[in-house]
């Protein structure tokens, strides 16, 4: 009898909220079909779930990384390891293990001491390739940072249901319990900068990246150069401290306490603090201008504007693309644009909502796992989970995509020329008692969401009907 094949794998995406669950859901499925063993640790936004040990590590014949964020990949130094992005864990769940049972995964190189980051960091072919090492790096910044824009910004946005000035000692709206949440707010979101930066210095270089990286990361946000300087002050930060690695790596070992402790942030924080020095006045001009461009734009062309949102936060569905809307939409929060959230917002309701709504009113072209699934998707689409309709989209993305992309873009245009305006970086529909013309909001919101449910309803119907 031959020994049944054993796997550990770890997942992980930016916002830890969906993705991650996914793709151990996906492997632990395929794992099942194949007859193979598998232990699957999740790094959610609540911490590291179902920890795998040293001795599983030891004992497993191979390993799946499927992840867009930090790990601790070099727990797995020497083992046969496929390592690809958690959409991929997702989707090729079944290749991704068959590559172990059939011998074809490579010995992962990393290592899990941070003085060999340099290494891990230059291998373009064990970690998938020098820009996804330079993504993961972002996603696990952005990882860290989103409970910070979520609580600080829902508390503001809450400080707004007793006035708009309601904060302002001088005004006679004020409320002291209005002024104590905005107050407190502003100090969760005023850290997202720093935050980003801090832990995009701790994905490349470990503690050390991450000191450096939060000193230039408040560096960027007191300069006004906003979260683009506060991702250039984190990636400075790793380099140099990954420099200082390579520099000071002939000391002897015993004074490897004095190097983490006094040596990586002396010079780590002064050589970030001079290349800041440099970089902030620039970066601000840039941050200056894109804030400026994409405020005109808005009023200028909202169709257009709707248009590109739209189609940017349903084409991956919490992936790189619809992140990079995502942020931008949580940039002009922190300088008091709440337009342009309000069409975020809208366009990663809608994805899920289209396929609730297609899983509804075409009920019989879908088998009883898609309609289950339908239905939870109100849930998930009415609290800004857009993820939720990444298995509807899996099983025909050639066709299925562009269907959610025309919903949202619908969804954001209407949002933009109803003028709404959403002053919380997340939360669906549980944030509308502070949407300035919260109705027209949800109008909006379904109209495209029908829109795109009945297009998807016909498709459905279409396929059915030929496959019958």
């Amino acid at each position: 009898m031959s020994k049944k094949v054993k796997i550990v794998a770890a997942t992980g995406c930016p916002t830890g909220i969906a993705h991650t669950f996914m793709a151990e859901e996906a492997l632990k499925r395929a794992a099942e079909k194949l007859g193979v063993e598998i232990k699957v640790e999740t790094h959610g936004q609540v911490g590291v779930q179902n920890q795998l040990t040293k001795e599983e590590i030891r004992a497993a014949d191979g390993v799946i990384v499927a992840a867009d964020k930090d790990v601790d990949a070099g727990r797995f130094k020497g083992k046969p390891t496929v390592d690809v992005s958690v959409s991929a864990g997702i989707k090729e769940a079944e290749h991704l293990i068959q590559q172990i049972i059939d011998g074809k995964a490579r010995p992962y190189k990393g290592n899990s001491n941070a003085e060999s980051k340099q290494e891990e960091s230059s291998e373009g072919k064990s970690a998938g390739g020098f820009g996804r090492a330079i993504y993961k790096h972002l996603m696990n910044g952005v990882s860290h940072m989103l409970p910070f824009v979520v609580g600080g910004g829902v508390l503001i946005a809450l400080s707004f249901l007793f006035g708009i000035h309601s904060a302002n000692p001088d005004h006679e709206s004020y409320n002291e319990f209005a002024a104590f949440l905005n107050s407190t707010g502003g100090v969760a979101f005023g850290l997202m900068v720093p935050i980003l930066a801090a832990f995009i210095g701790q994905s490349i270089a470990q503690r050390p990246g991450m000191v450096a990286g939060f000193v230039g990361g408040m560096m960027a946000n007191t300069g006004g150069a906003g979260f683009l300087g506060g991702i250039v002050a984190g990636f400075i930060a790793g380099y140099i401290i990954l420099l200082l690695m390579k520099l000071l790596k002939g000391l002897p070992r015993t004074l490897d306490g004095l190097k983490a402790i006094f040596l990586y942030p002396l010079f780590g924080i002064f050589l970030t603090g001079a290349a800041m020095y440099f970089v902030v006045e620039p970066m601000t001009t840039i941050n200056e201008a894109m804030m400026s461009f994409l405020s005109n734009f808005q009023d200028a062309n909202p169709i257009l504007l709707g248009l590109i949102v739209g189609s940017m936060s349903a084409l991956d569905m919490g992936g790189p693309v619809n992140k990079a809307a995502y942020l931008t939409g949580t940039a002009l929060l922190s300088d008091g644009n709440f337009f342009f959230m309000a069409g975020v917002s809208a366009a990663c309701i809608t994805p899920p909502l289209i396929t609730a709504f297609a899983t509804v009113f075409f009920r019989k072209f879908f088998n009883e796992q898609e309609r289950n699934a339908g239905l939870v998707n109100f849930i998930l689409g009415s609290t800004h989970i857009t993820e939720g309709a990444i298995p509807f989209a899996a099983k025909n993305p050639i066709v299925v995509i562009p269907i959610l992309m025309v919903g949202s873009s619908i969804s954001a245009i209407l949002t933009y020329i109803f003028s709404v305006q959403v002053p919380a970086p997340h939360g669906g529909f549980l944030v509308l008692p502070v949407v300035t013309n919260g109705v027209l909001w949800v109008v909006a919101i379904l109209i495209g969401s029908l829109v795109g449910g009945f297009i998807y309803g016909m498709y459905q119907k279409y396929s059915y009907q030929k496959t019958k």
